[in-house]
């Protein structure tokens, strides 16, 4: 029975350890603690008439039930009330009559970021005519709320402290200590319920730290107090309605399976003894997987660089900061216990044991933290004046003692090496006693995972790139009795918001069809046509993707009445900086930071391959061997990364034969003006074309391109004949874009 249970566990256990990369395989990046990419308007922008909407993106997806954007005037009347857009979650944005008067206006942003819940109030203003002295908006608190530094500080601690127990049990204290004679765990009784203790006040401060983490994310969502969080029953919705509840519950689910499995130790420990030492092991991979579910919950979720690389960063820091800080306290609450029978030499000699395996595993530890604490840091703070925060104050304080626990643990290693640190005995001579200097660096380890907390329950820094002004293309054009105001939002390669305000005779109507095109004149290539919804006031609106790269674009407009159709057409330069992107291009330092993960990864896994591969099996590793084994694995990454890229240069070459540049250009917008000219060269220079033959051309219009459409002119197409040689050049364009309103709009 006792082979079966282990056996069953065991299985688990590698089951859990699958989970864990199902679970970082299925979340999604996003930013912790977000912040403005992208407001339109800027704040105290001064405009000459009514914005048509406002619009603020975010660098990360928002709660649309605990998100809202509030107008108000200069006498605090609400002018309009808006929210999350519904096919973009970082998007927050309201509606704006076309008539405000002239004078100050503010915008109240509430924002709730889905990763971390964190609620950011913050107001910008903007101005209509000229700029009001004063009016100014108020910046959102980058402060850390006492409340959710508690929590986070307690979770954190709770659960360093169970994988610190369980990984010390299962790698340190087992293999130095373990004694077939204790059937029961393989350790004495009085060492086992002190780990029993441990756990379950562990896996308590776990449960309660939790669920006040839910009341105080609820308190922070409904803007209540923790009676009406209670009495109403609020944190129902938020567990079960928010981001925050879908990490929340898991995590939970996780607490409670590793009480279950501890319970179950404890309850089969007379009965199937063996089995003990198994539901240790898999409570080990458990809480592993318990702290990747913090690490897709926190800042690294969202990093504006490889955000996956961030993800799998931020569990190792976590892991290699929760096998040393809490092995460390937890050797420091059982050792007393544990060497209670002994003398004082025996007391050394078992002390040795056990704290030479710990040290061997707290090195590799130690690499890892230091070399993923500096990848973590250096993805917020890139910038001089962004480390002048409360983030980078925390993040400095947090430097400053991890500082001192590695100078503490120096001074253990040292002394549990004389040999090889005789000149330095002096110095060290305190350390050699190792209770009372164990001690204070379990204090300081746990002073240093509060200060974790402190620091995830702070705002990031806001990079410079949020701050900076950039106009979206708009503009205005008349046509007769009409005048159309056209906006594209952001105004950047991506998907944009296409906002025609429609006058007549100076007065926003709303009983005419409006049509709209986008056009990349340079690569002869056009967009479906949208038609344009109407949402009152004058305003029609759509989005599309057509506009994928920068440079010269055209927008065509039509305006549809029970007459005729008039058509304006815009021309916009795009750029880059105008697009909504979150992510970041990485400077040398982070490829710097990348390597030395990757260098202390290659650390750990040296040691463990040394350890249990090297000195049990004896391998051979002759020069001979371990060249050939070098050329074989970097012979297969070079050629892993020539496919890649000769396969990224194939389908650069496909697409680029699929959709080749045009040998000739249309250089004509196609406005009013140029269909008018086209249509009387039409009338004199292809009178054969008015025929009914004209029909089966116009159903291929959406499928060929200018240049096809001017070479016809000149050959004919089918039973259509060539149309007169003495057409001019620019007549002949003007007649491609007159022949293009033939085109059927679905």
């Amino acid at each position: 029975m006792g082979k079966t249970i282990f056996g069953l566990i065991k299985q688990a256990s590698i089951s859990a350890f699958i989970l864990i990369f199902i679970l970082l395989g299925i979340a999604q990046p996003t930013q912790a603690h977000g912040y403005i990419v992208r407001a339109i308007p800027q704040d105290r922008a001064v405009l000459e008439r009514s914005p048509v909407r406002l619009q603020y993106w975010f660098s990360e997806a928002l709660e649309p039930q605990f998100s809202k954007l509030t107008v108000r005037d200069e006498i605090g009347n609400i002018v309009d009330e808006g929210g999350v857009d519904e096919d973009n979650r970082s998007l927050l944005k309201v509606r704006l009559p076309t008539d405000l008067a002239e004078g100050a206006y503010f915008a109240e942003l509430r924002t709730a970021f889905a990763s971390d819940g964190h609620v950011i109030v913050e107001t910008q203003v903007f101005f209509i005519g000229d700029a009001v002295a004063g009016a100014r908006g108020t910046a959102g608190s980058d402060q850390a709320v006492p409340l959710e530094v508690i929590w986070r500080g307690l979770v954190l601690a709770s659960t360093t402290m169970l994988l610190g127990a369980f990984s010390v049990y299962t790698l340190v204290l087992v293999p130095a200590w373990g004694n077939p004679k204790y059937r029961a765990g393989l350790l004495p009784p009085r060492v086992m319920r002190r780990l029993n203790w441990i756990v379950l006040i562990s896996l308590v401060i776990a449960l309660g730290a939790n669920i006040l983490a839910l009341i105080q994310q609820t308190m922070v969502f409904f803007g209540a107090d923790i009676a009406n969080v209670i009495d109403d029953e609020l944190w129902r919705v938020v567990q079960s309605g928010t981001t925050f509840g879908d990490m929340w519950s898991p995590r939970l689910l996780f607490l409670l399976i590793v009480g279950g499995l501890h319970a179950a130790s404890i309850y089969f420990r007379n009965d199937q003894p063996k089995s003990v030492r198994a539901f240790w092991v898999a409570n080990m991979w458990a809480t592993i997987l318990i702290v990747a579910t913090w690490s897709v919950s926190s800042h690294a979720a969202g990093s504006p660089l490889w955000p996956w690389i961030a993800l799998a960063n931020d569990w190792l820091h976590g892991l290699a900061v929760s096998f040393w800080a809490g092995g460390l306290i937890t050797l420091v609450i059982i050792l007393p216990v544990a060497l209670q029978p002994y003398t004082s030499e025996q007391q050394r000699i078992v002390l040795l044991t056990v704290l030479r395996r710990f040290s061997r595993l707290a090195i590799v530890c130690v690499v890892l933290t230091i070399a993923t604490g500096i990848y973590s840091a250096l993805n917020w703070i890139y910038a001089p004046t962004m480390a002048i925060s409360t983030y980078g104050g925390s993040l400095l304080l947090k430097i400053v003692l991890v500082v001192g626990l590695l100078l503490l643990g120096m001074v253990h290693h040292a002394a549990l090496r004389p040999e090889k640190y005789a000149r330095w005995q002096g110095m060290f001579q305190r350390g050699a006693s190792f209770i009372p200097t164990l001690r204070l660096e379990a204090v300081f380890a746990l002073i240093v995972i509060s200060v974790v907390g402190l620091l995830s329950a702070t705002p990031i820094p806001e990079p410079d790139i949020s701050n900076e002004t950039i106009d979206i293309p708009s503009g205005i054009l008349s046509i007769g009795e009409y005048t159309v105001q056209l906006s594209l939002s952001p105004g950047g390669p991506g998907i944009n918001t296409y906002d025609a305000v429609v006058w007549k005779n100076g007065k926003p109507i709303d009983d005419v069809k409006v049509y709209l095109q986008m056009i990349n004149p340079n690569m002869d290539d056009r967009g479906e046509w949208h038609t344009l919804e109407s949402f009152g006031d004058g305003l029609f609106s759509s989005a599309g993707d057509e506009v994928d790269v920068t440079g010269l674009w055209w927008t065509i407009v039509d305006i549809q009445d029970d007459v005729d159709v008039k058509r304006m057409a815009f021309e916009w330069n795009i750029i880059n900086d105008a697009s909504v992107d979150s992510f970041r291009e990485p400077l040398f330092i982070n490829i710097a930071a990348v390597l030395g993960v990757l260098i202390a990864l290659g650390v750990a896994f040296y040691s463990m391959f040394h350890r249990f591969y090297v000195q049990q099996l004896k391998p051979d590793l002759s020069i001979t061997v371990v060249m050939i084994s070098l050329i074989a694995t970097f012979g297969t990454l070079g050629i892993l990364i020539w496919g890649t890229q000769s396969v990224q240069q194939q389908m650069q070459r496909y697409e680029s034969a699929l959709n080749p540049a045009p040998t000739k250009i249309n250089p004509v917008l196609p406005d009013q003006t140029s269909l008018d000219m086209g249509q009387q060269a039409f009338q004199v220079f292809c009178p054969d074309w008015q025929s009914d033959q004209l029909s089966s051309l116009i159903a291929l219009l959406s499928t060929k391109r200018d240049e096809e459409i001017f070479n016809t002119l000149d050959t004919g197409w089918r039973d259509l004949t060539p149309c007169s040689e003495d057409i001019l050049a620019k007549d002949r364009w003007n007649l491609v874009n007159y022949i293009r309103t033939f085109e059927r709009r679905s």
